[in-house]
Protein backbone atom coordinates (compact mmCIF):
# COMPACT_ATOMS: atom_id res chain seq x y z
CA UNK A 1 0.00 0.00 0.00
CA UNK A 2 1.47 3.48 -1.24
CA UNK A 3 1.27 6.56 1.22
CA UNK A 4 0.67 9.86 -0.83
CA UNK A 5 2.52 12.89 0.46
CA UNK A 6 3.32 16.31 -1.54
CA UNK A 7 6.62 17.99 -0.84
CA UNK A 8 5.64 21.86 -2.84
CA UNK A 9 6.44 25.16 -1.17
CA UNK A 10 5.35 28.12 -3.50
CA UNK A 11 6.67 31.48 -2.88
CA UNK A 12 6.42 35.16 -4.38
CA UNK A 13 9.39 37.73 -2.94
CA UNK A 14 12.01 39.65 -3.59
CA UNK A 15 15.47 38.53 -4.03
CA UNK A 16 18.30 39.74 -1.37
CA UNK A 17 21.12 39.53 -3.62
CA UNK A 18 22.10 38.89 -7.13
CA UNK A 19 21.90 35.23 -8.58
CA UNK A 20 25.40 33.15 -8.26
CA UNK A 21 25.68 30.63 -11.04
CA UNK A 22 28.20 27.62 -10.53
CA UNK A 23 28.88 24.34 -13.30
CA UNK A 24 29.44 21.04 -11.59
CA UNK A 25 32.29 18.99 -12.64
CA UNK A 26 30.16 17.01 -14.99
CA UNK A 27 28.90 20.77 -16.51
CA UNK A 28 25.12 21.18 -15.16
CA UNK A 29 24.72 24.56 -13.85
CA UNK A 30 23.10 25.39 -10.39
CA UNK A 31 21.99 28.88 -9.40
CA UNK A 32 21.62 29.98 -5.70
CA UNK A 33 19.86 33.05 -4.66
CA UNK A 34 17.64 34.15 -1.98
CA UNK A 35 14.03 35.51 -1.67
CA UNK A 36 12.44 37.52 1.31
CA UNK A 37 8.58 37.33 2.20
CA UNK A 38 6.71 39.47 4.21
CA UNK A 39 4.11 39.16 6.10
CA UNK A 40 2.08 41.08 8.51
CA UNK A 41 -0.41 40.62 11.73
CA UNK A 42 -1.91 41.77 14.53
CA UNK A 43 -0.69 40.73 18.22
CA UNK A 44 -2.80 40.10 21.21
CA UNK A 45 -2.16 43.71 22.32
CA UNK A 46 -3.38 45.28 18.78
CA UNK A 47 -0.44 46.73 17.38
CA UNK A 48 0.69 46.05 14.29
CA UNK A 49 3.70 43.51 14.00
CA UNK A 50 5.48 42.67 10.71
CA UNK A 51 7.96 39.87 9.99
CA UNK A 52 10.51 38.32 7.35
CA UNK A 53 11.01 35.35 6.32
CA UNK A 54 14.81 34.60 4.04
CA UNK A 55 14.38 31.53 1.39
CA UNK A 56 17.34 29.63 0.04
CA UNK A 57 16.91 29.03 -3.81
CA UNK A 58 18.06 26.41 -6.03
CA UNK A 59 17.81 26.12 -9.68
CA UNK A 60 19.30 23.62 -11.60
CA UNK A 61 20.33 23.28 -15.48
CA UNK A 62 18.66 25.28 -17.79
CA UNK A 63 16.56 27.16 -15.33
CA UNK A 64 19.40 27.88 -13.36
CA UNK A 65 21.23 29.42 -16.19
CA UNK A 66 17.78 31.36 -16.78
CA UNK A 67 17.25 32.11 -13.53
CA UNK A 68 21.09 33.83 -13.46
CA UNK A 69 20.41 36.17 -16.69
CA UNK A 70 17.21 37.59 -15.98
CA UNK A 71 16.71 37.97 -12.11
CA UNK A 72 18.39 40.62 -10.41
CA UNK A 73 18.60 41.81 -6.37
CA UNK A 74 15.41 43.59 -4.91
CA UNK A 75 13.50 42.31 -7.93
CA UNK A 76 9.80 40.19 -7.16
CA UNK A 77 9.97 36.59 -7.94
CA UNK A 78 7.43 33.61 -8.25
CA UNK A 79 9.39 30.30 -7.79
CA UNK A 80 7.48 26.83 -7.34
CA UNK A 81 9.37 23.87 -6.39
CA UNK A 82 10.19 21.60 -3.46
CA UNK A 83 11.86 21.38 0.20
CA UNK A 84 15.38 19.78 0.51
CA UNK A 85 17.55 19.44 3.47
CA UNK A 86 21.00 18.65 3.21
CA UNK A 87 23.46 17.44 6.23
CA UNK A 88 27.26 17.30 5.78
CA UNK A 89 30.51 17.88 8.10
CA UNK A 90 32.48 21.04 7.98
CA UNK A 91 36.83 20.94 7.55
CA UNK A 92 36.64 21.34 11.23
CA UNK A 93 34.22 18.66 11.83
CA UNK A 94 31.07 20.29 12.69
CA UNK A 95 27.58 19.29 11.54
CA UNK A 96 26.00 21.30 9.11
CA UNK A 97 22.53 21.37 7.85
CA UNK A 98 20.80 23.87 5.68
CA UNK A 99 17.46 23.64 3.97
CA UNK A 100 16.56 25.10 0.58
CA UNK A 101 13.91 25.51 -1.97
CA UNK A 102 14.74 23.19 -5.24
CA UNK A 103 13.07 24.91 -7.91
CA UNK A 104 10.64 24.06 -10.87
CA UNK A 105 9.01 26.98 -11.71
CA UNK A 106 10.49 30.80 -12.01
CA UNK A 107 8.20 33.67 -12.96
CA UNK A 108 10.48 37.35 -13.10
CA UNK A 109 7.65 39.89 -12.16
CA UNK A 110 8.66 43.09 -12.79
CA UNK A 111 11.20 44.25 -14.96
CA UNK A 112 13.66 41.88 -16.39
CA UNK A 113 17.42 42.46 -15.52
CA UNK A 114 19.24 44.82 -18.38
CA UNK A 115 22.55 44.61 -19.79
CA UNK A 116 25.32 47.32 -19.49
CA UNK A 117 24.44 48.48 -22.46
CA UNK A 118 20.66 49.51 -21.61
CA UNK A 119 18.93 47.33 -23.00
CA UNK A 120 16.80 44.79 -21.26
CA UNK A 121 17.79 41.12 -21.67
CA UNK A 122 16.38 38.84 -24.34
CA UNK A 123 13.15 37.47 -23.43
CA UNK A 124 13.89 33.46 -23.35
CA UNK A 125 11.32 30.59 -22.64
CA UNK A 126 10.69 27.02 -22.65
CA UNK A 127 10.23 25.28 -26.34
CA UNK A 128 7.27 23.35 -25.20
CA UNK A 129 5.23 26.93 -24.61
CA UNK A 130 3.14 27.77 -27.22
CA UNK A 131 1.54 30.46 -25.40
CA UNK A 132 2.90 34.22 -25.39
CA UNK A 133 4.32 35.78 -22.39
CA UNK A 134 5.11 39.24 -21.52
CA UNK A 135 8.47 39.43 -21.16
CA UNK A 136 7.88 41.06 -17.45
CA UNK A 137 6.27 37.98 -16.62
CA UNK A 138 8.33 34.97 -18.12
CA UNK A 139 7.82 31.19 -17.22
CA UNK A 140 10.73 29.05 -16.96
CA UNK A 141 10.71 25.62 -15.93
CA UNK A 142 13.33 22.99 -15.17
CA UNK A 143 14.08 20.67 -17.80
CA UNK A 144 15.38 17.33 -16.27
CA UNK A 145 15.45 16.55 -12.76
CA UNK A 146 17.82 13.58 -13.33
CA UNK A 147 20.31 15.94 -13.52
CA UNK A 148 19.19 18.30 -10.35
CA UNK A 149 19.28 14.75 -8.27
CA UNK A 150 22.28 13.50 -9.74
CA UNK A 151 24.44 17.09 -9.62
CA UNK A 152 22.86 17.39 -6.02
CA UNK A 153 25.44 15.34 -4.23
CA UNK A 154 28.04 16.82 -5.82
CA UNK A 155 28.07 20.36 -4.64
CA UNK A 156 28.92 20.99 -0.78
CA UNK A 157 27.15 24.56 -0.41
Amino acid sequence: MSTRSLNRVTLIGNLTRDPELKYTPQGTAVCTFSIATNREWTDSSGQKQEGVEFHRIVAWGKLGEICSQLLVKGQKAFVEGRLQTRAWKTQEGTDRQVTEVVIEEMIALGTPKTSSDGYEAAPMKRESMAEQISPADEVFSAADESADKAASDEIPF
